[in-house]
């Protein structure tokens, strides 16, 4: 299968997103042209690195290209501020230079924090993405968005920082556990329903083969998300207007990983398909689209074994006030109000900063209280 390519045109600053199998066994010659001297560092995370780290060493050596590489704790806790003071550090000791290139091996957090320390390290260094999950190679390691969590909210704290080089390669698919892969699926599934029905359809169709393992379905589906994504981040690279599609589900989805302490009772992507089913009903409560929408988002969410309801969240979580509350820090909100995205149909979603408090109350409190309260 030969490597897709996928442009993100951002004048001077654009790049290309590289989407197949074998890429880090090519890493060295797909990074060697972006580079002032044969010398990057690579910041990655515990798991990933037993996993990955000795290919992409390996890899880089083969083109000449020498490697020091900084390893992080995993889990969504890494990225806060101690986390990205160790990287910071960790970069300054490994004598990165202004001209050097920082490589981001893994998911979405060491893609979002290498990519926030590369912003800030010596005013901005240039990094490689080659995100090692489904959810980081569709949304987190394509359009420059880069940051760390807080007490107060999910990605306060960052910066837009495009990387230089977007490297996707699908065969580390195959060893993410099921979760993991299931969870990057709720933000492919995102892309099909705010913005390409036909997108949903095939979905529908082929997401089974695809999870079971079907390379050229998995490496179409990134392929097709990254598309999408690409495009709407030429159009509004910093989220004044239509990039704020691509937040569908994650008002809902930051809230409620937030309150579960970003901890591994909720993973990210699990969070953007329930936040996704809650939008699609919140949008059929206010009249915007037949109930048979959500209906059937939530029928192809179940299918692929993604939970829908927040009263299945292990442990529990607080009350409709309190998940308001943590809403209400949600970088989205302007003028102090909460921004939507809802849909008037799968494949048409639009921004929405009029909701009423009372509907989203009630929506969760029904949520909340799960089929049997809903009398199911």
């Amino acid at each position: 299968m030969t490597p897709a390519t996928v442009e993100v045109a951002l004048g001077a600053r654009s790049y290309a997103v590289r989407i197949g199998p074998g890429l880090i066994a090519r890493a060295g010659d797909e990074i060697a042209p972006l580079l002032h001297r044969p010398r990057v560092a690579v910041v990655t995370d515990a798991t990933v690195a037993a996993l990955h780290l000795p290919a992409l060493l390996a890899a880089l050596g083969r083109a000449g290209i020498e490697a020091t590489a900084l390893t992080l704790p995993a889990g969504e806790a890494t990225k806060g501020w101690e986390g990205l003071r160790a990287c910071v550090e960790g970069l300054l000791e490994a004598k990165v230079e202004r001209r050097d290139v920082v490589v981001a091996l893994g998911g979405g957090v060491i893609g979002d924090l290498a990519g926030f320390a590369a912003a800030i390290l010596r005013r901005g260094v240039r990094f490689v993405q080659l995100p090692t999950t489904l959810l980081a190679q569709v949304d987190s390691s394509v359009g420059g968005k880069t940051g760390i969590n807080t007490a107060q909210g999910k990605n306060l704290v960052g910066a837009f920082h495009q990387p230089a080089l977007v490297l996707a390669d699908i065969d580390v698919l195959a060893s993410l556990p099921p979760r993991d892969f299931l969870a990057g699926y709720g933000e492919v599934v995102k892309y099909g329903l705010l913005g390409d029905a036909a997108f949903f359809a095939w979905l529908e169709a082929h997401g089974p083969a695809l999870a079971a393992g079907d390379a050229g379905l998995r490496a179409e589906a990134v392929r097709r998300s990254v598309a999408m994504k690409a495009a709407i981040v030429a159009r509004d690279e910093t989220e004044e207007g239509e990039r704020a599609l691509l937040n569908l589900g994650h008002t809902f989805g930051h809230a409620l990983e937030a309150a579960t302490g970003y901890s591994d009772r909720l993973l990210h992507g699990e969070g953007v398909a329930m936040g996704c089913a809650l939008a699609f009903a919140l949008s059929a409560r206010l009249g915007l689209c037949p109930q048979e929408v959500p209906s059937r988002v939530q029928a192809h969410l179940r299918a692929m074994g993604l939970r829908c309801d927040p009263a299945a969240i292990p442990g529990g979580l607080p009350g409709p006030e309190a998940l308001m509350a943590l809403m209400a820090q949600d970088k989205k909100v302007r003028d102090g109000r909460l921004r939507f995205v809802l849909a008037r149909d799968i494949g048409a979603a639009f921004v929405a900063d009029d909701v009423p408090p009372e509907a989203v109350r009630a929506l969760l409190a029904e949520a909340l209280a799960g089929p049997a309260g809903r009398g199911a």
